[in-house]
């Protein structure tokens, strides 16, 4: 007589998930719980109908975990992600950490097991481990700012961005570029340094520039943390002629550390930022504008089309970004 395990194995999900879905637990989507359902049907294991609960089963509620929420760039994705949510008649549950305990605790289910119908992670790198922790959560899964091939995803190309942000001060004669970037011991180890970095390297030796170490600082992505980094580079030797800052928060904490060091923006530096932020218009800033908020609106739209109709396909989507061209940069002639 076949059992639990001989219907997992004949659905290609685990017995766990056949336990799950033939007690009724809301947390197995439709898609699943009907393929368990056949795979019982085919091998002429009884169920219990009665049990099995139907698709209306659920929590309208959407969790979304984030790292950081005080910064610009989390609250707009949220924001985003809320606003679309909210017309479908979805709540929004924040899963916030900002310590590995708090990671480990999600990541054991312990915090959104049977309390949400779908996630949407923003720019939070899972391990292999982790990733295959909340598959077993079988709900829909959204990420945005990373991709992975197993989940729906939205995301820019951050090294392309970066190049093209390095790109244009080559252009405008500079040869000595600083670089303004994150953590170097982030403890959530995003990629978003990592790419901007190699990006804005690539494009330096493309072009035969010399690096030279000394003039990376790091800013923390946060307008006070920048402030003191340029204040740290100023202090150096051989001042560059220009900065790559890879976020906005970051270039206007520089610009206003160049300002209190009696220097002037682009005269004596020119500044690019990364992201779009609304001070940057205000700031005269050049900047690589990515549409933040957009991004957090299309996660929550596809897990909502995930969630009315189980087995839509994955996508994977990387949006343009857009170099706005500001008074913060200037050409320069040797």
């Amino acid at each position: 007589m076949a059992g639990i395990k001989d219907v997992a194995a004949h659905a290609g999900v685990s017995a766990a998930t056949v336990s799950r879905a033939l007690r009724g637990m809301h947390h197995v989507n439709d898609h699943t719980r009907q393929k368990i359902v056949e795979a019982a049907a085919a091998l002429g294991y009884e169920i219990d109908r009665g049990k099995i609960a139907p698709s209306s089963a659920r929590t309208k509620a959407v969790g979304i975990v984030a790292p950081y929420i005080a910064s610009w760039y989390f609250a707009q994705v949220i924001n985003g992600a809320e606003q679309e949510l909210r017309e479908h008649g979805f709540d929004l549950l924040l899963y916030n950490f900002s310590h590995m305990k708090g990671r480990e605790r999600l990541f054991q289910h312990k915090l959104l097991k049977g309390r949400v119908d779908a996630l949407i992670v923003i720019s939070l790198p899972p391990t292999e481990e982790e990733f295959e922790s909340m598959l077993a959560l079988e709900i829909p899964l959204a990420l945005v700012g990373m991709h992975h091939v197993n989940c729906t995803s939205v995301a820019i190309d951050d090294v392309a961005a970066s190049r093209t942000a390095t790109q244009h001060l080559v252009n405008q004669g500079h040869k000595q570029i600083a670089l303004m970037s994150g953590r170097p011991d982030d403890p959530f180890d995003l990629s978003v340094t990592r790419d901007r970095r190699l990006g804005f390297m690539q494009v330096l030796a493309e072009n035969k520039l010399e690096w030279v170490p000394n003039r990376e600082v790091h800013g923390d992505f946060t307008m006070h943390g920048a402030a003191r980094a340029m204040d740290e580079l100023l202090a150096r030797p051989d001042r560059p002629t220009a900065i790559f800052c890879e976020s906005d928060e970051m270039a206007i904490g520089a610009m206003q550390a160049v300002r209190r060091h009696g220097l002037k923006v682009p005269d004596d530096i020119s500044i690019v930022g990364f992201d779009g932020h609304e001070m940057a218009e205000f700031s005269d800033l050049t900047t690589i504008e990515q549409p933040v908020s957009l991004m957090g609106e299309m996660a929550a739209r596809s897990i909502i089309e995930q969630l009315r109709k189980p087995g839509t396909t994955q996508k994977s989507l990387t949006l343009a970004t857009t170099l706005i061209v500001r008074n913060s940069t200037r050409r320069i002639t040797t």
